[in-house]
């Protein structure tokens, strides 16, 4: 897996058709792990708590991660597009974490803090070398298309 890419958990779409999800309204938040324990695409029931032992730490980071700004849920032409209007960033800290292999988006609101998807940040990433940032595709964090 290359550094940057995005994979969403497979339970999603069981967990939208199960109406977990309330994506334009919820909390979702995209926090940072260590190597510990690394996602993967099959993880059954992913749920924040899975990752949350493994979670970096140190100056500039707040456990449980960043909220999202921005966040909308729209469809055109058969094609559900999930985006957020802003990107995360953590500043430059001499005591930031120096450990970050993967980003969590999870879902805050949801009762189990069900996880979406995963990105593989191309650890170790250190908060103390520079400002980590993750900036959205221009198409969006995720589609879902109906042909």
């Amino acid at each position: 897996m290359a550094a940057g890419d995005l994979t969403v958990f497979e339970e999603f779409a069981l967990d939208i058709g199960s109406e977990m999800h309330n994506l334009p309204s919820d909390s979702l938040k995209l926090a940072l792990i260590d190597s510990t324990a690394a996602p993967t695409a099959a993880d059954a029931n992913p749920v924040w708590g899975d990752y949350s032992g493994n979670e970096v730490s140190g100056s500039g980071y707040v456990a449980g991660g960043a909220t999202l700004g921005g966040v909308t849920y729209t469809e055109a032409s058969g094609v559900a597009t999930l985006d957020d209007t802003s990107n995360v960033t953590w500043s430059q800290n001499a005591s930031g974490p120096t450990n970050i292999y993967h980003g969590v988006l999870y879902n805050s609101s949801e009762a189990s803090s069900a996880a979406i998807c995963y990105i593989d940040m191309g650890g170790p990433v250190s908060l103390q070398d520079g400002d980590v940032s993750v900036t959205w595709n221009a198409s969006g964090i995720l589609t879902v298309t109906v042909s």
